[in-house]
């Protein structure tokens, strides 16, 4: 059952923050959606799910991002879910930044304790998709996601592990090979294991690298060049740009002089994102 935390008048629809008991998680879990005025009319309407980054809530897009005035004039409702379960009891996971509380990294995982309650794939990918399309009004046939770092990383991850569900995909200086950078690995030693082996199935490089051309309308990444984490090599956009193209898949990499990681710079290119998911989804061309 949804429970409304709270509710904005925004544009001519209306920004809500909702808690609900989660199945996947097994824990209580937090979202943002942005309503727009078509849903007024009662009909589904095409939606984005965005993932944010390292450390971040359900409340750092719809707060940092700007993107309810364009989301409302396209008729786009925008979900963005918590980063990770809150409270979860697993030992250690309130000790670094980049793992634990805050550091989902939208993968289920396998090890421990933390297999317990951190599912984030099947939290977003199914259950919050379902909840969105089932009590939202969202339309099940035009989703989109995209995200921000750690949020870029699962944005791509679960558009490439279902395309089915996802419709179209985009991503902010996103952690394009996990697999490869400090951030990835630390994280996925501890939620998947040693067994490197096992990762490939949630680094976006390597499922692009095992794939054709699965979104041929094209994938939109935007990259600041100073990003000082793309300067510490835990982005990573070259691996991914070069597997897009082992694949077939048409890829648009922006690189962006003078820009950082934050969400100046994602404001920045906001209005771009939802008119590429708008005509992905066709609703604009």
């Amino acid at each position: 059952m949804l429970e409304l935390t709270g509710a904005h008048r925004a544009f001519g629809g209306e920004q809500r923050f909702y808690r609900h008991d989660s199945t996947a998680i097994g824990l209580p879990m937090r979202f943002s959606a942005f309503v727009p005025p078509q849903a007024a009319s009662g009909g589904p309407v095409p939606t984005l799910f965005y993932l944010a980054g390292l450390t971040c809530t359900e409340e750092t897009f719809p707060i940092k991002a700007g993107a309810q005035r364009l989301a409302a004039d396209l008729g786009l409702m925008l979900i963005a879910p918590d980063t990770s379960p809150r409270g979860a009891g697993v030992p250690g996971e309130d000790v670094d930044w980049d793992l634990g509380t805050g550091a989902g990294f939208y993968l289920d995982a396998t090890e421990g304790e933390w297999a317990r309650a951190y599912r984030m794939e099947s939290y977003v990918a199914r259950e919050l998709a379902d909840l969105a399309v089932g009590q939202l009004g969202a339309d099940g046939a035009r989703l989109g996601i995209f995200g921000h770092s750690m949020g870029g990383h699962g944005a791509l991850v679960l558009a490439l592990r279902h395309p089915g569900r996802f419709h179209s995909v985009s991503a902010f200086a996103p952690i394009a090979a996990p697999s490869r950078c400090p951030w990835g690995r630390k994280a996925f030693t501890a939620y998947l294991g040693a067994d490197e082996s096992r990762w490939a199935g949630y680094d976006a490089s390597s499922l692009m690298r095992d794939t054709r051309c699965p979104y041929p309308e094209g994938i939109l990444i935007d990259q600041g060049l100073a990003d000082g984490f793309l300067h510490d090599g835990q982005l990573l956009p070259e691996v991914f740009e070069q597997a897009c193209r082992d694949a077939g898949q048409p890829l648009t990499l922006r690189r962006h002089e003078g820009y950082d990681h934050g969400y100046y710079f994602i404001a920045s290119w906001i209005d771009d994102h939802l008119r590429f998911h708008a005509r992905a989804l066709g609703i604009e061309r």
